[in-house]
């Protein structure tokens, strides 16, 4: 009997020990896939081209040096003030330029599209300077718009002080900052696209009997799935710096690492992995979709649809997304078309993942019995008309027997 309780319980005792251990192997292989990546960069974020959304940062707004990222806002202004048939007449500054170059010569012409591809792809310096020159009539102009356009995006910690990137005192951004800028470019500026995603192109090449061998120096371009941009960065005060995107299934995330080395790739590559193994984008209601009726004061209830839709991105195998109605108080009638009535607020957990407004369907107008006016009105209407009717009665009765009156005087006068 002892040898039997024994055994049991060393049984017990060992499912017990089984269980335990697959249950925290499990939980730690949940935790490791959460964990987001440790990177060699002094900065670095990983965020979504649609929303938005920071998925990952790390100092991400300590000001560094962007080096040649820089030329990422010298191609937005090239594509927004210029066109791409422009023609672009090298002066004598840009051959003087340091560092990376596609060799442009003095009184050299190429298009603005070409020198594009050549300071994107090559980082040419000198094409970033011949391209400032051509859009900002100088250099110290060119800038200005550089400065200017960064407020509009949003980069409030950037300041360019040159449109290559060469080191520059004050010449300093943020990686979060990058990501807006890189952002606003991917969403706004199809041919922006299209060049940071080019692999290799020619462009004419005036000194030379044979064109340029432009090839874009962006190694994720060819060994990372679904890379499509953005810009690469040297300086030996910056170190390396990247911006890369990739898209899968349609959906793109930038990753920026700023201050790094050789280790530069593999950070990209695993920031770019954190993001597209533990989050996913949702849509998480369509626009006009019916959401509600509700009642109204003085008038019919009124349907309530969403203004706008929302996508947000969220975590992989996460807390269920639950939502929540916020309608104003005290609807009252009348009610136009389009009139935001409320809210709708989208949580995993508890974390806000966005909200819509909630707007009418429908106009609603106010009940006419409703209105203080109508029952006094009513009542002296009431009060008024069959008084009106008895008088026009007794009136009519008067007017008959004069009729009648004198019918008959006439008949025996």
């Amino acid at each position: 009997m002892k040898q039997y309780i024994y055994t049991k319980l060393v049984y017990i005792v060992a499912i017990f020990c089984l269980f335990s251990f697959s249950t925290s192997t499990a939980l730690a292989d949940t935790d490791k896939m959460q964990l987001p990546p440790e990177i060699v960069g002094q900065a670095g974020l990983v965020m979504d081209v649609l929303t938005g959304k920071v998925l990952y940062e790390k100092n991400a707004h300590s000001p560094f040096e962007p080096a040649s990222t820089t030329k990422i806002m010298t191609a937005i202004l090239a594509l927004e003030k210029g066109n791409l048939s422009d023609i672009v007449v090298t002066s004598e500054e840009p051959p003087r330029v340091d560092g990376s170059r596609i060799y442009l010569e003095e009184g050299e012409k190429l298009t603005l599209e070409q020198m594009l591809y050549g300071m994107m792809l090559n980082s040419g310096n000198d094409a970033a300077v011949a391209i400032a020159e051509h859009i900002g009539g100088d250099i110290e102009s060119f800038v200005k718009m550089m400065n200017a356009k960064a407020r509009e995006i949003g980069a409030y910690h950037t300041t360019f002080v040159n449109p290559s990137g060469l080191p520059d005192e004050g010449h300093l951004t943020t990686a979060y900052d990058l990501a807006l800028i890189s952002r606003y470019a991917l969403l706004n500026l199809p041919k922006f696209r299209k060049i940071v995603s080019t692999k290799t192109l020619e462009i004419p090449w005036q000194a030379e009997e044979w064109d340029r061998q432009l090839i874009n120096l962006n190694k994720l371009l060819w060994n990372y799935e679904g890379a499509d941009g953005v810009k690469t960065g040297y300086t030996s005060t910056a170190g390396r710096t990247l911006v890369a995107s990739a898209t899968r299934d349609g959906w793109q995330l930038i990753s920026v690492v700023l201050k790094s080395d050789a280790n530069i790739w593999s950070d990209s590559m695993a920031l770019l992995d954190y993001g597209f193994e533990n989050f996913e984008i949702k849509n998480l209601v369509g626009k006009n979709s019916d959401v509600a009726e509700e009642d109204v004061k003085y008038g019919d209830p009124v349907k309530l649809v969403t203004k706008d839709g929302l996508t947000s991105v969220v975590k992989k195998n996460d807390l269920p997304i639950s939502k929540k109605l916020v309608i104003n108080q005290d609807i009252k009638a009348p009610v136009s078309k389009g009139e935001v009535l409320g809210q709708l607020i989208f949580y995993q957990g508890e974390e806000q993942l966005g909200s819509v407004n909630l707007i009418a369907a429908n106009d609603v107008k106010r009940k006419i019995h409703t209105f203080w006016w109508f029952w006094p009105l009513t009542i002296i209407l009431a009060t008024y008309i069959p008084f009106r009717i008895m008088v026009g009665i007794k009136r009519y009765k008067r007017h008959k027997r004069r009729i009648q009156y004198v019918t008959y005087m006439n008949r025996y006068r």
